[in-house]
């Protein structure tokens, strides 16, 4: 039997599906009458204009794939492929029974033409005269097969003529009873009819609660809510069985459109064909015989006349500047973007609150240092016009001998960042990155609850196509060799590709660490090559010119080896071939953070704790290359430079990487994909007809996942504890990013992107233990640089240990040594000895060692010991007790808040209860039925009395015969 015969006999006056017959009709009319219709009735079916729902406009369109259509050609490989398809297709209507051809009418929108030719191959191949080679036949048949597949599994499918040239288009519905039917295979909990008041906090807890809500009445969105925030629905994982409890009082809403297309993602992973290595759609994806797949939008976003969609609300009301003062619609982002997004921005969300105290207390903290410079007696020392301390010279031969009143700006500048405050701030900031975690930790506990996650366990994810590709290869191999069949990967088959990754790790690392030392080298000759200016303003702006250059060169290349490294994790990950998604994930994830954490921060690092460390002495230097000497750190020591670099490679990469990449790429890529796909006609095409919601959506930018935005977000909270105790502004400046960050992630994903395949999620991954490691880290770090990168140990070791009045009078002259100038090295003193107008016999160093002439001249002092000594307790000392506290603030706040816990316990008593009741209706109507011999109840004129007999309580008849 043909086509042509199955729509004969679907049509007969004693079909099965003759009631399908006036939107058959109607089908026939959009397919080949579309302008005639147009004409007729104008106004009708602007939803299936839009794109939104099929051409019957009442089937919405919950899932799109889009493939390549090749442009016109010759004849001959295009009837070829036409057979080809509808021989594909015949085959398979002659395996269904009659039933199932009234089923797939009733599916297909566009009946089959007769010219022999199936619709699905009349629209890929875009004309009669279209040209296929082998390799697009392939595609043509498997898409065909795979469609089959997909209708097979009761999806509904639509192709429609596309203004796009070169790209085809395939519209999926899922019905309502497969809607039903996944739901409870996922598990997914719906509300039921049963609604319950949440209990509110009582007495003088109440009253300031309303009275705070009250007042931030006004940076609360203008986003209307469908119930009280007091009252909520009753949920429970969705059952076919018990439908009767749910909620059915809008069924189109039922199941909303986030919901609806991540049911239908859920079928095309599983949905497998008899191709060779066909494993789902991201099988189909990898080999090209789709382009594209994708849930639509709900609708337009920048016209007035536009109907209010979410979309359109989340434009208005949070991916808008204008608003960027307000709370996230973070429950409307969830619905419509799904769990997982919807964590993220509640996640970013309380990470931009709180950095709000942070920049406050950092604030202060640095206009304390502003206040008191003048009273900072080392720099006062340091600055008075009759300090004649000669110091040595900073290089070789072309430098000369320096007063130490020259340094003056820089030991002011160092003491805004290096004060008493600074240790205050180290272990405050401490102590916020821990409440931060407790706070998200109950934040996250209280989105759980009210998104119905409570007690929601990941599922297993479906094998990754590459996965089953590799164990079917490796199936192959081993048939001839043993019978036993290959059902996955050992640690074996993944040895070579953990090799690789580990020895490319190490060679990332290592290419860090060597551009690195190539930034010293660079700072070294060009300080030297700057000495030998002949210009004195030159050489008087030496040290400020080679900070800041060599600051901007490390950013340039952080930024470029940022992009490298991403490149590189992925590739690595994709060489062990992950079991599941999940698993690919957080291996790149540990990848991307490993490689990108050392990039952005070993330039700091070195300054922090290794610069002027491994210097030597006058007449006794440590060279690189037997030519270049070792930086030393400037009179005011390194933590200056440290800030310098911090602050430029922070605010460099929040402003370049973070907000001009993600606002540039994005629109580039969009241009280019639409200038490419305005072929010939097309651009006169255009003009004339606005494309439809599935067709615009093709032109936006595929969403690569959150990794990148959690990413950058790491980094920066890296910046803002790791190093905070030279740099008090960071949190301030992140705080400030945040605040349009939030504002242009949100843009992204509404405007920018294709919508994303709504995801649950309970927590937010792998990425939690990386903050806790960080904030971990931050405590050590920070009492390191405390500790050997300031100078607040010398400091309290002198004014408690050998100052003569207990004051820091003298503390500056205790920490310069002696050199004989006559000691140098030959061919290393200075070439000008007489540029500071006398002849200089002894130069002064910073370092703590014995005079010239000490018994033991040049040696380390006592001095220095006993400041190490100091140095090392103050390390064990400061990460002890700020742990300790770390663990009392975990201790005192409890991870679920206690009304939540409180609300899920009321839950779990209220369903008992529900359950309860809906047995005892069970036992009544079989006592009924036992007691009248189940004829009472189905007696009489009345046949909705039967419905009593049902054993399920309240289920109708209309509802059984759906399913």
């Amino acid at each position: 039997m043909t086509e042509d015969a199955e729509v004969e006999v679907n049509l007969s006056p004693t079909s099965k599906s003759q009631q399908q017959a006036p939107h058959f009709l109607r089908d026939v009319i959009f397919h080949g009458k579309f302008k005639l219709l147009k004409a007729l009735t104008p106004e009708e079916n602007t939803h299936c204009q839009h794109g939104l729902y099929f051409q019957d406009g009442q089937r919405r369109v919950d899932y799109v794939l889009t493939y390549h259509v090749k442009k016109p050609g010759g004849g001959r490989s295009c009837r070829h492929s036409a057979h080809l398809l509808t021989e594909n297709a015949v085959a398979r209507s002659l395996r269904r029974v009659p039933h199932a051809r009234d089923e797939r009418l009733r599916r297909n929108q566009v009946p089959r033409p007769k010219d022999s030719t199936s619709a699905g191959a009349d629209v890929e191949l875009g004309c009669p005269g279209e040209t296929f080679n082998g390799h697009e036949d392939h595609k043509a048949f498997r898409r065909e097969e795979f469609e089959g597949k997909l209708r097979d599994m009761g999806l509904e499918l639509e192709k429609d003529d596309t203004k796009i040239p070169g790209v085809g288009f395939v519209k999926i519905h899922a019905p309502w009873k497969i809607l039903c039917r996944e739901a409870e295979f996922m598990k997914l909990k719906m509300p039921t009819k049963k609604v319950y008041e949440v209990k509110q906090s009582s007495g003088v807890m109440e009253k300031i609660s309303s009275l705070v809500s009250k007042a931030l009445e006004p940076l609360h969105p203008h986003v209307e809510e469908h119930q009280p925030k007091n009252i909520k629905h009753l949920s429970h994982t969705f059952s076919r069985e018990k439908q009767h409890l749910f909620d059915f009082s809008d069924k189109d809403s039922f199941f909303d459109s986030k919901t609806r297309s991540s049911i239908v993602f859920e079928i095309l992973k599983r949905t497998k064909c008899k191709a060779k290595y066909s494993m789902g759609i991201p099988s189909l994806l990898g080999s090209g015989v789709y382009t594209a797949a994708y849930p639509l939008h709900d609708g337009e976003i920048n016209q007035e006349s536009a109907e209010s969609n979410d979309r359109k609300l989340l434009y208005e009301e949070w991916a808008n500047y204008g608003v960027f003062y307000k709370y996230q619609p973070i429950g409307l982002v969830r619905k419509y973007f799904g769990e997982k997004i919807g964590l993220y921005f509640a996640w970013l969300g309380l990470y931009t609150q709180m950095l709000i105290p942070a920049s406050l207390v950092g604030v202060i903290v640095f206009l304390y240092g502003c206040a008191t410079v003048d009273d900072n007696i080392p720099s006062m020392e340091i600055c008075h016009p009759k300090n004649n301390i000669t110091m040595c010279p900073l290089c070789d031969r072309v430098c000369s001998y320096w007063k130490l009143s020259t340094a003056c700006g820089t030991a002011r500048a160092s003491h805004l960042f290096d004060n008493p405050a600074t240790v205050f701030f180290s272990i405050f900031m401490a102590l916020w990155a821990a409440m931060f975690m407790e706070h998200w930790k109950r934040l996250q506990m209280r989105l759980n609850y009210e998104w119905d996650l409570t007690g929601f366990e990941d599922e297993e994810d479906h094998p990754r196509a590459e996965y089953e590709f590799k164990v079917m290869q490796k199936s192959m191999c081993k048939d001839q060799k043993s019978p036993h069949k290959v059902e996955k990967l050992t640690f074996r088959d993944r040895l070579p590709a953990y090799m690789t990754n580990i020895v490319m790790m190490l060679l990332m690392i290592g290419v860090t660490f060597a551009i690195v030392f190539g930034v010293i080298l660079y700072r070294i000759s060009t300080k030297a090559a700057l000495h030998m200016s002949s210009n004195p303003i030159t050489r008087n702006h030496v040290q400020l010119t080679v900070k800041t250059t060599a600051a901007i060169i490390n950013l340039v290349v952080i930024l470029i080896l940022d992009e490298v490294y991403g490149a590189v994790a992925r590739w690595l990950t994709v060489l062990e071939v992950p079991k599941s998604d999940k698993s690919f994930e957080e291996r790149l994830i540990f990848k991307t953070f490993i490689l990108k954490f050392f990039n952005a921060f070993t330039p700091i690092i070195y300054i922090a704790f290794f610069r002027g460390r491994l210097v030597g002495r006058p007449g006794s230097y440590l060279y690189v290359f037997e030519s270049y000497r070792m930086e030393e750190c400037a009179h005011g020591g390194c933590l200056m430079e440290l800030c310098i670099q911090l602050s430029i490679t922070m605010l460099g990469k929040q402003l370049i990487q973070n907000n001009l990449f993600e606002i540039g790429v994005p629109k580039l890529k969009k241009l280019i994909r639409y200038i490419r796909s305005k072929q010939g006609a097309f651009q006169e095409e255009e003009r004339k007809k606005k494309l439809m919601r599935y067709e615009t959506d093709h032109f936006l930018e595929p969403f690569a996942g959150l990794t990148p935005e959690y990413m950058e977000m790491i980094i920066q909270f890296g910046f803002v504890t790791l190093f905070v105790a030279s740099f008090p502004l960071a949190p301030l400046f992140a705080l400030l990013n945040n605040i349009i960050e939030i504002r242009l992630d949100a843009k992204k994903f509404v405007t920018e992107l294709r919508r994303p395949v709504a995801a649950r999620a309970k927590d937010i991954g792998i990425w939690y233990n990386i903050l806790k490691g960080v904030a971990k880290v931050a405590v050590i770090i920070n009492a390191f640089v405390i500790s050997f990168t300031s100078d607040f140990i010398p400091r309290m070791v002198y004014q408690y240990m050998y100052s003569p009045d207990g004051s820091m009078h003298g503390f500056v002259n205790n920490t310069l040594s002696h050199f004989n100038v006559s000691h140098f090295q030959d061919g290393k003193e200075p070439m000008d000895p007489l540029q500071l107008g006398y002849p200089v016999e002894i130069c002064r160093y910073k370092d703590y060692r014995e005079p010239p002439w000490s018994a033991t001249p040049y040696e380390i002092s006592k001095e220095f010991w006993a400041v190490l000594a100091v140095r090392l307790a103050f390390v064990i000392v400061f990460q002890n007790v700020v742990l300790l506290m770390n663990d009392v603030v975990d201790w005192l706040i409890p991870d679920i808040p206690k009304d939540i816990s409180l609300q899920i316990h009321k839950e779990k008593i209220l369903l008992v209860d529900l359950f309860m009741k809906e047995e005892q209706g069970k036992v009544l109507i079989l006592e009924s039925r036992s007691s009248t011999g189940g004829k009472e109840n189905c007696s009489g004129s009345n046949n909705n009395n039967c419905t009593m007999a049902h054993p399920r309580s309240g289920l109708q008849n209309n509802n059984t015969k759906s399913f």
